[in-house]
């Protein structure tokens, strides 16, 4: 028999327990010319403008239940957006069962959850190497919540949300909430990693590895792309287009990129 959300534990007032996902995602591209580079920067800003940012984190916010409250949007020069949203919640006993389960996240904008005192940001960060021909787009979006509910129901969506070669998320539960009888709950969910959150067809494209802090409740995991088409990183031409040793280089400079995101470490390029 499955515990409803009130015989679970039975609280002292709310729960004050804060919950915090940050999620962030790279995209690399090859960018020859300083052209091309123009031209991907102009297409970043345009992709993923503060309009487009803020309806992702719309429909974040519909899907997990949450009431916005404000929103600031800007988009700035000569490149990059930011959004911040503020959310309120409705009533945690009208969240269906699911909500409080242990699982990925749905895609679709369904009603799954509510939130209270929470925030959801994402900030973008457009950027290409000045010797090499590397651009790169970096995307930071973080999920904050005081209550019942997790921020990693979200993950799912989010994941699907942007082009992905490189992710890295974190998850923190702070602070701690006191049952009838004065007893401190410094968690009240289980989790032994932020990959239990992420669906099965997701983690079969990406290499990925933890650092967890159990005893502090700190959960960390980072996801490389295991193989791509040279194609997709390709920015005014195709790969027909290059010569066999061409597209040798610029997959090893593409690999290269994400190996130095993925291990945060500057690295020796194979020769």
């Amino acid at each position: 028999m499955s515990l409803t959300p009130e015989q679970r534990i039975q609280l002292h007032e709310f729960n004050n327990l804060t919950k915090s996902l940050s999620f962030n995602m790279y995209d690399v591209c090859y960018t020859k010319t300083k052209e091309e580079r123009k031209r991907y920067m102009k297409y970043i800003d345009k992709h993923y403008s503060a309009d487009r940012l803020t309806k992702i984190l719309k429909d974040v916010a519909e899907m997990i239940g949450a009431h916005v409250l404000n929103i600031a949007k800007q988009d700035y020069e000569p490149q990059g957006a930011s959004v911040t949203m503020l959310v309120s919640e409705g009533p945690v006993d009208g969240a269906p069962e699911s909500a409080f389960e242990e699982s990925p996240g749905p895609i679709p904008q369904t009603t799954l959850m509510h939130l209270d005192k929470s925030h959801i940001t994402v900030h973008t960060y457009p950027e290409y190497n000045p010797v090499e021909d590397i651009s790169t787009f970096r995307a930071d979006i973080d999920v904050s919540t005081c209550g019942e509910i997790s921020p990693l129901k979200a993950l799912n969506y989010l994941i699907h949300s942007f082009d992905t070669d490189v992710m890295t998320m974190d998850y923190r539960v702070r602070g701690f909430t006191r049952d009838v009888n004065g007893v401190k709950y410094f968690i009240d969910h289980d989790i032994n990693s932020i990959q239990n959150y992420i669906p099965k067809e997701i983690k079969d494209q990406f290499h990925m590895f933890d650092v967890n802090i159990y005893q502090e409740n700190i959960f960390h995991t980072k996801c490389k792309l295991k193989e791509f088409e040279i194609d997709n990183y390709l920015f005014g031409y195709e790969e027909s287009d290059l010569t066999k040793v061409q597209q040798k280089l610029i997959t090893q400079k593409i690999q290269h990129e994400m190996n130095e995101i993925y291990y945060g470490k500057n690295m020796i390029r194979e020769t």
